[in-house]
């Protein structure tokens, strides 16, 4: 008995690393050396400028939104969301993404496959500025059933310490903005596929709103990273608290940023509402606390800002390409929930 009759192709894992060098170098950034194959990837914080850096750091995964990816034969977005999932929470403490490393796992090794999932971390990488400089590629017979993986991303990033934004700053008065999501992102998805189970729908489906694509196609549209937008707010001045919508919702995660003492008046109007998030709602019959629970419903990551800032950062965040909206304000609580809607 051999290790390759066991399940295990040791050649196949050296093509891989052989056929992802050059995605990592298309992600190289001041810091970073990306010559995979090393114990461990090596990162120079003294080259990017930082003064007096605090790291942050975050890992997260895809979750069962890789379903849809095995499902449909799409595998070149779902590391995009595995990037944006880690870099955008990282942004809400006001840090840079400085490098990712990957963890890729599934029962029988497919090069082509994995080079497709792994060009979408690179994707997202470029797309957050950090750089991709090292990860595992983990082949166990058994523990995933045949054409399924698994993923996990980790990233690490730098803020100067006068600058942490920690929702200290946040009081009442301060005007909430919402930056726009393009989908479901990468939360909810058990729900959505219970939904698209129980009503005998298929990936093949096509939707019936624009883009009228696939509903596949519709739902692993790859998570926004919104790094680059907040780190230019950010930048203006006036930013106190920031907010990634992942799961749990608006409810959910935008408690998470503000004192305690204060809540959050969200105007449901303010801002469009996404056609699939209408389509999962009537499709599943949900009640609409559990939409605000689940989903981003059209926001994907908040800012709270002072409300002599709140043009500046517009402006600023729409020559990203984002589009933003005034959503709500920051109220003094009580005996009030922490976010309260209105429509």
């Amino acid at each position: 008995m051999t290790y390759l009759t066991s399940g295990v192709n040791i050649d196949a894992g050296n093509a891989l690393v052989e056929a992802i060098k050059p995605l990592a170098r298309s992600t190289v950034r001041p810091g970073a050396d990306t010559n995979l194959g090393g114990f461990g990837g090596v990162f120079d914080l003294g080259a990017t400028g930082f003064q007096d850096p605090i790291l942050v750091t975050a890992t997260d995964g895809v979750g069962t939104k890789l379903k849809l990816a095995f499902a449909t034969g799409i595998h070149n977005t779902v590391g995009i969301d595995l990037v944006a999932m880690c870099a955008n929470d990282l942004i809400v403490q006001g840090a840079e993404p400085l490098f990712f490393l990957d963890y890729f796992a599934t029962g029988h090794l497919d090069e082509s496959v994995a080079t497709e999932v792994i060009s979408g971390i690179a994707e997202g990488c470029r797309q957050a500025g950090c750089a991709l400089i090292g990860g595992d590629t983990a082949e166990m017979p058994d523990m995933y059933n045949t054409g399924e993986y698994d993923l996990a991303g980790f990233v690490v990033g730098a803020v100067e310490r006068r600058n942490v934004i920690d929702g200290g700053k946040i009081s009442e008065g301060d005007l909430v903005l919402g930056m726009a999501s393009n989908g479901v992102h990468s939360n909810g998805f058990s729900l959505v596929r219970n939904i698209i189970k129980n009503i005998d729908a298929t990936y093949d489906t096509t939707v019936e709103f624009p883009p009228y694509q696939t509903l596949g196609d519709t739902l692993l549209r790859p998570t926004r990273i919104y790094v680059q937008s907040c780190l230019a707010a950010i930048a203006e001045g006036g930013v106190n608290g920031l907010a990634h919508i992942t799961g749990g919702g608006l409810i959910e995660n935008i408690p998470r940023v503000i004192p305690n003492e204060l809540c959050v008046r969200l105007e449901t109007s303010a801002w469009p509402t996404l056609p699939i998030f209408e389509w999962i709602a009537e499709s599943g019959n949900v009640p609409i606390e559990d939409m605000r629970r689940t989903f981003n419903l059209g926001i994907g990551m908040v800012l709270i800002v002072s409300p002599e800032s709140v043009n500046k950062i517009i402006k600023v965040v729409q020559r990203h390409g984002e589009s933003i909206y005034e959503i709500g304000r920051v109220e003094a609580r009580g005996d009030r929930p922490e976010v309260i809607f209105e429509n």
